[in-house]
């Protein structure tokens, strides 16, 4: 271990690490020997680490499939010195050194490689697109990049990136809205991930974490990438001196090509732009100073034409016509900036300050006049007219529209802290954030069935539906935390035990919270290389702005944190087959909530209740294997079951015979009984610059109700959502510049591969949520409602360029 030092005598070393072929290992782990103190390398196999100066100094290199190696480095006094290191490829009996790319950091935390994400074909282009695959993780719309976790909604998960906390957007109600997530994949360097049970120096969610490191470039270098749904540009260096680096991204999107295959057609005009920049300047080695900065611009503009739609069973088949007039216009637009200053003063305490803002303006408007026409179709085998309409069960129209508008400023100041002394590490916060909200909501439907306004009294024109307000909100949050990670051994079992607790105030409702959590990881000495780990506690998800508005659009001043208690006990197993590394994983749950704010699910949109209504809880269980399925190249498979209810408590209804029931417990939106997701890599034998990536998901239905139903009891459950991508790519040249003649005539030219993606392979229909279409009266005099399901993309086909400078 290291003796404290003066942080300015600290020294650097830096290098690259390289396979027997003298190729760079991408993401490969440097740690220093006898300290937790480690960094990942990037993508070319670059690494720069700090360390205490002392006689000699041991790091520790170790990859996928290759043997860990020391490299001792005699210190002469210098502030900078360089350390090249060739690992070997590992052999069978390396059993207990086996390093897979997603590992366990600390746990329910899994560290993941980021190197595949480019290779994962995804119709969002989201770097969200690795989760979805993950045990635990749910997604059932792949136009949106928002992914539920063991049973929570999208609300209820946290996001950092570089340690500042990500919003998402407010009025988006669909996935085709969304546009681009503010995580951008080339620009990250390390993720890490809990489904739940994190520790206390994450903040105030009920679900799940993520949190994401950008990477501080080596060299100077660009990319870019080209296909039918939008090109992504990236440039990135270092200054002369090495103390300044930058690295920008700009990312556009356009999904027309993907909207075009659902059932409405028309005039699709998307466009999706992000600009993202980290900027760093080292004026000494104990004093970092960064910038973060982003701003998106996501508007959506759709002209609606016509819309048909087939459904329901055999035996009752029918069909949705709908010609329509108007047009939908929104606007969602973020910027955000992070300023970072980092001080060590010693090598055992690191001081970190954040200041960061964040602003949203958000506008959505549409007014769409739609005149329908539903079908009962001839199901008649043989008859000549088999699939026409045989009888009308519904005419009508309707008009929808809206004038929303939101703006949203949040201003933040942090202070991080930790410290290192003798297998103790101590980490400690304290931040405060002004919020500032002011929404303006007008919008209403009117529905006409054959005549007549619904609902129909004979004397008004009556809305179906109408919401007007305005709200200005103004509020402060106070939050800290405190924790202790201590790592020790009892008769050579490693346990690493983790305790802290969260504080939270909120001005709006003048409410506190104290959040106690808590963990332990054990690693026998066994012969076999298997870890256990336990951990749970207190968890408060204060409200934002959408959970505190009731359907009314008014707000509930007396609104309450909603409340979880989890406990997660896990299992991780590595190990060696067919001399490649493998590991299982596999973590049982329970979380109990209280103070819930009951909700429905429309597509991306949460509708809450905007009231502390209910408790409920969710149990279940998740298993994954990764490895090395085909020598190189990492795969992955995961399986999750789960259940979630909840009870509106005192809730009751009374039946036609005038008795009374209570409902009690009944399944929450998210509650997706089955969940598998797989991600799988392949080459051609002898010649792997052919390569094949698929990801598949299954997921069971999830219920689902009628949207003015103020019963909860009462739902259906939608099909099961299906969906297999491939992709095939053809590398022409590598980043070890084999490249044939393209070597020789370019060589400024890094690397390219060209790929062909294959979107819902299967050309599954998949319903993500459905259109309720009214009627009076038909030919058998006869009322009703029908709920129409609105299906996702179905079949296409990208085609991709990657390169390299």
């Amino acid at each position: 271990m290291y003796k404290p030092c003066p942080a300015q005598n600290r020294i650097t070393v830096e290098g690259t690490v390289v396979n027997d072929k003298n190729s760079p290992i991408p993401f490969a782990n440097v740690t220093i020997k006898g300290t937790d103190h480690g960094v990942p390398c990037n993508a070319e196999g670059h690494y720069r680490v700090y360390a205490a100066p002392s006689d000699s100094l041991v790091l520790v290199f170790s990859a996928i499939g290759y043997t860990p190696t020391e490299y001792t480095l005699k210190i002469t006094g210098a502030l900078k010195y360089s350390a090249n290191v060739t690992l070997q490829t590992a052999v069978s009996h390396l059993e207990e050194v086996a390093v897979l790319s997603t590992q366990r950091h600390f746990g329910s935390i899994e560290r993941i490689s980021p190197k595949d994400i480019q290779f994962i074909p995804d119709v969002s282009g989201s770097f969200e697109s690795i989760l979805k695959t993950l045990p635990g993780v749910s997604s059932s719309n792949e136009m949106s990049s928002q992914y539920s976790v063991r049973g929570g909604n999208f609300d209820e998960n946290l996001v950092y990136v570089n340690d500042v906390e990500i919003y998402r957007s407010f009025l988006i109600r669909s996935g085709q809205q969304e546009g681009l997530s503010f995580i951008n994949s080339d620009m990250v360097e390390g993720i890490d991930f809990s489904a739940g049970g994190f520790s206390a120096e994450y903040g105030d969610k009920m679900s799940s974490v993520l949190s994401i490191k950008y990477r501080q470039p080596f060299k100077n270098a660009a990319r870019a990438d080209v296909s039918l749904l939008g090109f992504n540009g990236l440039v990135e260096g270092v200054g002369k001196n090495g103390k300044f680096t930058h690295i920008t991204g700009v990312r556009y999107k356009t999904s027309q090509y993907m909207l075009s295959s659902l059932d409405v057609g028309g005039e699709y005009n998307p466009s999706f732009i992000d600009f993202q920049s980290n900027l760093t300047w080292r004026f000494s080695s104990s004093f970092l100073l960064s910038f973060l900065g982003n701003y998106s611009s996501n508007k959506y503009q759709f002209i609606p034409t016509v819309r048909e739609t087939r459904f329901g069973s055999f035996t009752n088949a029918l069909q949705l016509k709908v010609f329509y007039e108007g047009q939908e216009v929104n606007h969602f637009e973020t910027a955000q900036g992070a300023l970072s200053a980092d001080f060590r003063p010693s090598d055992d305490v690191l001081l970190k300050l954040i200041a960061s803002s964040f602003r949203a303006r958000e506008a959505e408007t549409f007014d769409v006049i739609g005149q329908y026409l539903l079908n009962e179709l001839d199901n008649s085998l043989g008859s000549s007219t088999y699939g026409d309409s045989s009888i009308n069960v519904g005419i009508g129209g309707f008009i929808n529209h809206a004038r929303n508008y939101l703006d949203a400023n949040f201003y933040r100041i942090e202070h991080l802290g930790t410290y290192s002394l003798d297998g103790n590490t101590l980490r400690w916060g304290l931040r405060h954030q002004m919020e500032e909200i002011r929404d303006r909501i007008n919008e209403w439907d009117l529905i006409d069935s054959s005549g007549y306004s619904v609902p129909y009294n004979g004397n008004d024109l009556i809305l179906a539906y109408h919401l007007r307000s305005s709200n200005n909100i103004f509020s402060h949050r106070l939050s800290g935390f405190v924790q202790d990670v201590y790592k020790f051994s009892v008769n050579k079992w490693e346990i690493t035990a983790n305790a802290g607790i969260r504080l939270l105030h909120w001005s709006f409702n003048n409410e506190t919270n104290i959040s106690p959590r808590a963990s332990i990881m054990l690693k026998p000495n066994w012969k076999r290389n298997i870890a256990f780990h336990l951990s749970g506690g207190s968890y408060h998800q204060p409200p934002m702005y959408k959970e505190l508005r009731y359907p009314d659009g008014s707000i509930n001043p007396n609104i309450k944190s909603q409340k979880s208690i989890h406990t997660v006990l896990g299992m991780e197993y590595q190990f060696m087959a067919w001399e490649r590394p493998f590991r299982f994983q596999t973590e049982v749950y329970y979380k109990y909530f209280s103070d819930l704010i009951p909700y429905k699910i429309d597509n991306v949109r949460i509708l809450y209740v905007g009231e502390n209504l209910a408790k409920g809880y969710a149990q279940g269980i998740d298993f994954k294997v990764n490895g090395e399925f085909v020598k190189g190249s990492e795969s992955w498979a995961s399986l999750s079951l789960m259940q979630t209810y909840e009870d509106v408590e005192n809730d009751s209804y009374v039946d036609r015979n005038g008795v009374t029931h209570y409902p009690g417990y009944y399944p929450r939106p998210t509650d997706q009984r089955v969940s598998i997701g797989l991600f799988f890599q392949d080459y051609i034998p002898g010649n792997p610059t052919f390569r094949v990536h698929l990801s598949g998901f299954f997921g069971t239905g999830l219920p689902f109700s009628p949207p003015n139903s103020t019963r909860y009891d009462v739902y259906a459950r939608m099909p099961a959502y299906k969906r297999v991508d491939i992709g095939f790519t053809k590398v022409l040249r590598d980043n070890n510049g084999n490249g044939g003649t393209l070597h020789r005539k370019y060589p400024w030219l890094k690397s390219l591969w060209i790929g062909a993606e294959v979107f819902n392979l299967f050309d599954f229909k998949n319903t993500i949520s459905y259109l309720w279409v009214q009627t009076v009266s038909n030919q058998s005099n006869q009322s009703g409602q029908y709920a129409v399901p609105n299906y996702l993309t179905s079949r296409r086909v990208n085609i991709k360029i990657s390169a390299n400078f």
